[in-house]
């Protein structure tokens, strides 16, 4: 299974890639080779400073050794050995009106002394963070998701949008830090799921991902847009940099373990703005975007 969800993966960046340097019609991704002292490595792929893209990355890693000491807590067990390999990608376009999105793929083992997989899960998900809110693309990003979860199971969809609300929420803000999408991990092997139909399923999302984005690009990066609307981009930015750095997971899992901190630090966007005590105007389009994301909506 991991060798093959490893394969998945390496294709997916290429497709991915090559499908946004289409979109972008100028920058390309910069690739980077790069190892792990204590096992595996990873091929990170970043775009800056594109016609449509002002920064990116489609990041793919496979590591494996002694399963480090905050891992061990975190999943409450003693010394162990663990291969873990997964896609991540976060992209900032440069027009305020073309949302953010972030992704996640991954799959992980757990071995006992013998070299025997003891534990198996996947997990990942996609989301949008949008500084603009329109409503049919957020309905298409969602449909898009659900789509490919249906394909599978009925229940997914809103089991994983459930979770996608409450995982990415900002809580000192008390916000959503976008509009969600689709979020899961965990996904083991039972008496009614096994780790073959797992794969079929995370693949599926994959597979979706440009389904879901690219459309939304294309629709609104050749809109006009104002420099006071390039200045609430960066505000709400902020919002972004603040939760991946203080409640996401990932970010803050790769921080402890000593994580290659350019790929972990690769979803931060190159402009940011905190404005002291910033509130939008009553009735504005920037009102309307805060006001969705305090309570998070059914869009399909």
């Amino acid at each position: 299974m991991k060798d093959k969800f490893y394969q998945y993966i390496q294709n997916l960046q290429d497709q991915i890639t090559s499908t946004l340097e289409a979109v972008d019609g100028m920058a390309q991704f910069r690739e980077d080779i790069w190892e792990r002292p204590e096992g595996g490595g990873g091929r990170t792929r970043v775009i800056e400073n594109g016609n449509v893209f002002e920064k990116g990355g489609v990041n793919i890693s496979a590591v494996h050794g002694k399963l480090p000491e905050a891992m061990q807590k975190m999943f409450g067990v003693g010394e162990a050995d663990f291969f873990a390999c997964g896609l991540s990608l976060v992209i900032h376009p440069k027009n305020p009106m073309v949302p953010t999105v972030h992704a996640n793929w991954r799959y992980f083992e757990m071995y006992d002394d013998a070299g025997t997989v003891i534990n198996s899960w996947f997990g990942g998900g996609q989301d949008l963070t949008p500084y603009y809110l329109f409503e049919e693309d957020a309905q298409h990003f969602h449909q898009t998701c659900k789509t490919a979860c249906d394909k599978h199971n009925l229940e997914f969809y809103p089991k994983y949008k459930k979770q996608c609300d409450a995982y990415f929420w900002n809580a000192h803000r008390n916000e959503a830090r976008g509009i969600g999408g689709l979020f899961f991990d965990y996904c083991k092997e039972s008496e009614d799921i096994k780790m073959e139909d797992w794969y079929n399923f995370v693949t599926e999302v994959g597979n979706s991902f440009c389904e879901a984005y690219v459309p939304i690009v294309e629709r609104r990066k050749e809109l006009t847009y104002t420099e006071a609307q390039k200045t609430w981009q960066e505000i709400r930015r902020g919002r972004y940099v603040e939760f991946n750095l203080v409640h996401d997971k990932g970010t803050l899992f790769g921080l402890k373990t000593n994580g290659r901190i350019e790929s972990i630090l690769m979803s931060l966007p190159p402009h940011v703005q905190w404005v002291y005590d910033h509130h939008p105007e009553a009735g504005s389009a920037e009102e309307k975007l805060i006001k969705t994301l305090m309570n998070p909506v059914e869009w399909v």
